[in-house]
């Protein structure tokens, strides 16, 4: 998939972050775990630091880091001035304040910056978007799917979403995605018919509660594993 950088605001995660997000175990952070539309997270950076192996997957990646940073620079005050015009969406539990939520956001970027510089175009940071994926099957032990799928609900189908999960539990083991909740702040349309056509399929699946909450109501994750 080939993206416009313009059009796109790019806002990672650290590892804190996903390890609240997905209730990673210390068994989970030693398995084999492909983050699918990453963005320009550091977990990559942080965990594979800490002996991790993870493979970062996003459109993204077809830009330098010069490239990514620049349209960070030019997106966040607008996006962190939408947050403070709209307090009834956000809880302060994580980041304290919006204030804290920017610098955390600038700290998560020079993170991925520092090493995307030596990781872009190695196994770690490959260029690609869902529902295809370039890796052979149970490539991995876990996929982490965050703020990209149920949260565009209202720019990708059920079908989309269908077919991405499908994908995603070819290459790996088990599947966990966060938010469950779109842009709106309400819960995908999506979601229930997913989770019917996928349980009809034969698939095992539960919504969880996590401890992580930033966008109001956007506190569980969806497990997925194979038959």
């Amino acid at each position: 998939m080939s993206i416009r950088l313009d059009q796109t605001v790019p806002f990672g995660r650290s590892l804190r972050e996903y390890e609240l997000m997905f209730s990673l175990s210390a068994v989970d952070r030693r398995g084999r775990i492909l983050d699918c539309a990453a963005g320009p997270a550091s977990f990559n950076a942080e965990l594979t630091a800490a002996g991790g192996t993870v493979c970062s997957l996003d459109p993204l990646y077809q830009f330098t880091g010069v490239e990514i940073q620049r349209q960070f620079t030019a997106t966040l005050d607008h996006v962190i001035a939408q947050v403070r015009t709209t307090p009834q969406h956000w809880v302060w539990s994580h980041h304290r304040s919006p204030d804290d939520l920017r610098r955390n956001r600038i700290t998560v970027m020079e993170h991925f910056l520092s090493d995307y510089r030596n990781g872009r175009g190695t196994c770690r940071y490959v260029c690609g978007s869902l529902p295809t994926l370039p890796f052979v099957r149970d490539q991995f032990d876990l996929a982490l799917s965050s703020h990209f799928l149920f949260l565009y609900s209202d720019h990708f189908t059920e079908a989309f979403h269908l077919e991405a999960i499908r994908t995603l539990l070819q290459v790996a083991r088990e599947v966990r995605i966060f938010p469950l909740i779109a842009l709106r702040a309400e819960r995908s349309q999506h979601l229930n018919p997913v989770c019917t056509q996928l349980r009809r399929e034969g698939y095992t699946l539960s919504i969880e509660r996590v401890e992580y909450e930033l966008q109001r109501g956007g506190n569980e994750m969806l497990r997925l594993r194979r038959p």
